[in-house]
């Protein structure tokens, strides 16, 4: 759901402020909304406030948590076996290797993200696995992202790649130009590859709305976008069926409405 963050910053810095235990972190409170060990008082009590306005954020956290396991089943059953997880967050089980792996034991993931706590999480949890890396990146810097993968022949793109960028796109800002970081990734991938995203919607309900996005001048600042804005980051992609929807929609058809809306859509590259 986030990009791991901390606290305020200024205007121009929105890079996380690394082991300050007094300042509440995204990715420890996305954990704790799963249901995770790894977060701290003042990430609950944050996320405790969020879920006193807003209850159904635990229940979307967790459709668009179903919505990531689906894409990575649906690209291992089309024949990828190579996967990149953009802003993984603190990783949860079932992680998008063991998804994979369910279906090809030789798929490789790359765990992603920008929030030093979250890198030495993922390296410490994900430090057995056999074809399982953590790497420290921003997306933000799309490229510096990419040629980590290419010196440290994690990825070969010359094969067919699933990238996942789950509940990171509205922590990007417009002036950070979203657009054109998904256009760094495509344009390095093979034919075949997939893309799978979430977005927060501003289909969203207005109390809802206001509860998530007062974070302006902190790193967890957020964009809610409408689903036209969303679709158009998968420029270059076919998208599958039912497109940009709200996440639970991807999943069983009798999965209830929420007032804040997720968007989930997946693309393959012709």
């Amino acid at each position: 759901m986030v990009e791991g963050t901390e606290g305020p910053v200024s205007e121009n810095d929105r890079t996380p402020q690394p082991f300050n235990g007094n300042l509440p972190n995204s990715a420890r409170v996305y954990d704790y909304l799963l249901g995770g060990k790894d977060n701290r008082d003042i990430d609950r009590d944050i996320a405790d406030q969020m879920l006193a306005q807003a209850p159904e954020v635990t229940t979307v956290a967790w459709f668009a948590r179903s919505f990531a396991l689906k894409a990575v089943k649906m690209a291992a059953e089309a024949g990828i076996r190579q996967f990149v997880d953009l802003g993984s967050g603190i990783p949860n089980s079932p992680n998008v290797h063991e998804a994979a792996w369910e279906i090809e034991p030789s798929a490789r993931v790359v765990y992603v993200d920008y929030d030093p706590v979250v890198h030495v999480h993922c390296e410490a949890l994900l430090a057995d696995p056999r074809g399982v890396t953590a790497l420290l990146g921003d997306i933000r810097h799309p490229h510096d992202i990419l040629d980590q993968l290419k010196s440290n022949a994690l990825i070969d793109f010359n094969e067919p790649v699933a990238i996942l960028l789950i509940g990171v796109l509205h922590y990007i800002t417009d002036d950070e130009n979203p657009a054109e970081i998904i256009a760094a990734f495509r344009d390095q991938l093979a034919p075949g590859s997939y893309l799978a995203i979430t977005h927060g919607s501003l289909d969203s309900s207005p109390e809802i709305l206001q509860v998530l996005t007062g974070t302006k001048s902190t790193s967890a600042q957020v964009e809610f976008r409408s689903a036209t804005q969303t679709e158009a980051f998968l420029a270059g992609f076919e998208l599958f069926e039912p497109g940009v929807v709200p996440v639970q929609q991807w999943l069983r058809s009798d999965l209830p409405e929420t007032r804040m809306v997720m968007d989930g859509a997946i693309g393959r590259k012709p």
